[in-house]
């Protein structure tokens, strides 16, 4: 057995596979992405092993530990050989102590080159959250609600750009309808590890797109040194004409029924006033979605553009849109960004957005 540091342990999770022997419910609370779960012991096994560590001991821990693992050894290695096709295997428990050191043993027995993660998946916990988005190069884009900022980042990707879907990795959209149509979003702590993987999927030494996000994406939260360095980086807003916003935002929220949508409006009741959560609802009870987004427009406008105010303006560069086409507008932010890109980069000496 080998134990190695976090960084090579993750580089290398490239190309071998990783065992994590935490029980079940500790590996859906977070897990390294990718990861296989082969729980040395189950939740209740975990359970009763802690209280006897509590009551009685290491000594008495350890005996009724190895009575658990004893009957389901043999199954541990059929479970690795059934996913491994080599020799090697990464593996780790939570601080990299006796459960991922006796997995490890077990495993040499049958055969394999074990290497373990030193300190385990706290260590690597620590590791993401203190390092994540170091030495990558960000681009944000901005813009108020309905201006098609996915939709731009969705065929900058197709030109071979680097993107990252912060909405896609939380499966939210970030207002309070962000969840329709959505899958569950993860808990917090897997929104951070699948954040820092697919991150660390890009090249640094190319930018990285981005749209501009609060720091509470639906249930979850983007960790502390990412948002800094997202709200520190460049910021291309997107000015695009009211009408077109609504257009777009009924035509994505017509496909759901309207409880959903009344359920979004109340949780927000309060921030938009009762009077107006009640016309707002009235409206989609009448089928007039352009008034109610026009509606809500105002709130979510005025939102974002407090939100704006936090950054220097010196970052925050405008262009202004009159297509409502996604593609043809992505073509023209990329073309900014091509023949600016040494000062949105390094400088930021551009004209500030002015904002009122």
């Amino acid at each position: 057995m080998q134990y190695i540091e976090a960084i090579p342990f993750l580089q290398q999770a490239f190309g071998y596979p990783v065992f994590d022997v935490r029980s079940p419910s500790e590996f859906r609370q977070g897990h390294i992405p990718g990861a296989i779960n082969l729980p040395l012991f189950d939740d209740e096994e975990r359970r009763k092993v802690g209280i006897l560590y509590k009551n009685s001991g290491r000594d008495a821990s350890v005996l009724l530990g190895l009575d658990f693992v004893g009957p389901k050894m043999s199954g541990f290695i059929k479970q690795v050989r059934k996913s491994v096709h080599g020799s090697d295997i990464l593996l780790h428990c939570w601080r990299g102590g006796m459960r991922s050191s006796g997995m490890g043993w077990l495993m040499e027995m049958a055969g394999y080159d074990v290497r373990i993660l030193k300190g385990g998946y706290k260590t690597y916990r620590a590791h993401i959250r203190q390092s994540i988005g170091q030495g990558f190069q960000f681009v944000v884009i901005g813009g108020k609600t309905g201006s098609g900022k996915t939709e731009i980042l969705n065929f900058l990707e197709k030109e071979g750009e680097q993107v990252l879907d912060l909405e896609k990795i939380a499966h939210h959209k970030g207002s309070a309808f962000g969840h329709l149509g959505q899958e569950v979003q993860p808990t917090n702590e897997q929104f951070e590890n699948d954040l820092f993987a697919n991150l660390h999927q890009l090249n640094p030494d190319k930018p990285v797109w981005m749209e501009d996000e609060s720091r509470s994406i639906g249930t979850v939260s983007l960790p502390d040194p990412f948002i800094r360095k997202m709200k520190t980086s460049p910021l291309i807003f997107i000015d695009v004409d009211k009408a077109q916003r609504i257009e777009r935002l009924v035509k994505e929220y017509s496909t759901f029924e309207a409880e959903m949508l009344n359920s979004a409006v109340n949780r927000i009741a309060q921030r938009l006033g009762g009077l107006n959560a009640g016309l707002i609802i009235a409206a989609i009870g009448n089928n007039d979605l352009k008034k109610a987004c026009g509606m809500l427009l105002v709130y979510y406008d005025k939102q974002y553009l407090a939100g704006l105010k936090s950054r220097q303006p010196t970052h925050i560069f405008t262009i202004v849109l009159d297509s409502n086409d996604p593609e043809n507008n992505a073509g023209v932010v990329l073309e900014f960004y091509k023949q600016n890109n040494s000062t949105l980069m390094k400088n930021f000496q551009l004209n500030p957005l002015a904002i009122e």
